[in-house]
């Protein structure tokens, strides 16, 4: 149990905001293998990591579990989910975390190095509309080492497959409310719970003061993705995993 002065246990906030992830995303699991495997196809098995937008630090602590000789710097500006981060990794001098707002161009001066082997992100970028996620993308440009990877596992929606995009949304909020009422917690409950821990009470305020109820970001195609990443400096970029709802970009400096 990972627990603090508080007697807050971060273990299980840190595993109630994965179950509550896989909610709306079950296969989850194969987008954090899939991205491993190509880290350690790519760099190597002890990567600098930079987790962006790192949340509770689901990509982090998936990466040193897998590769203990890694080390992660966790970037995100939500105060609760920093706050579950810092609790569960208290202790690790492999893992550091940076308060920023990746819309701030000055975030990247915050960053304890200046370039990484890999940036990992999930299920976050969203939140971004495509203007600054592609001055975003210009940035990890410089950030990524050559040779090094970004990637990036996200709602990416064709807009030319309107049928299909129908047709697989409706399927997945069938098995979502199925879930749903079996006792799966969503977003909503989710962020209801945490306003009731005095732990995290504070910070959940804070949170909801800077974001609202949830950012109205773009969800851009695999295709935009990979011309813009192209267009930031990198080599290569296509998919290398893709759910009926998601997909996994890499790019390769």
């Amino acid at each position: 149990m990972t627990t603090d002065v508080t007697g807050t246990d971060w273990r299980s906030w840190q595993a109630s905001w994965d179950r509550q992830q896989e909610w709306y995303m079950p296969d989850r699991e194969e987008r954090f293998r899939v991205m491993l495997d190509m880290v350690e196809a790519l760099v190597g098995p002890e990567p600098r990591v930079l987790d962006l937008a790192c949340g509770t630090g689901s990509i982090t602590d998936r990466l040193l579990k897998r590769f203990p000789g890694a080390t992660s710097t966790g970037v995100d500006l939500d105060p609760a989910l920093l706050t579950i981060a810092e609790g569960y990794f208290a202790g690790d001098a492999r893992v550091t975390f940076v308060t920023a707002d990746l819309k701030d161009p000055g975030w990247v001066d915050r960053l304890p190095h200046r370039s990484y082997d890999a940036v990992l992100t999930a299920t976050a970028l969203h939140w971004l509309h495509s203007e600054p996620l592609a001055a975003l993308y210009g940035q990890l440009g410089g950030l990524v080492r050559d040779g090094g990877v970004f990637m990036n596992a996200d709602h990416m929606i064709d807009d030319e497959t309107p049928r299909i995009n129908e047709a697989e949304r409706s399927r997945r909020h069938v098995a979502m409310e199925r879930a749903k009422a079996s006792g799966a917690v969503d977003w909503a409950a989710w962020w209801a719970l945490a306003a009731e821990d005095p732990a995290l009470a504070g910070p959940t305020a804070e949170r909801f003061e800077i974001y609202g109820e949830h950012a109205d970001g773009d969800q851009p195609s695999a295709r935009w993705h990979a011309r813009t990443l192209r267009e930031a400096g990198f080599g290569e970029a296509r998919p290398v995993w893709a759910s009926p709802s998601d997909t996994l970009l890499l790019a390769l400096k």
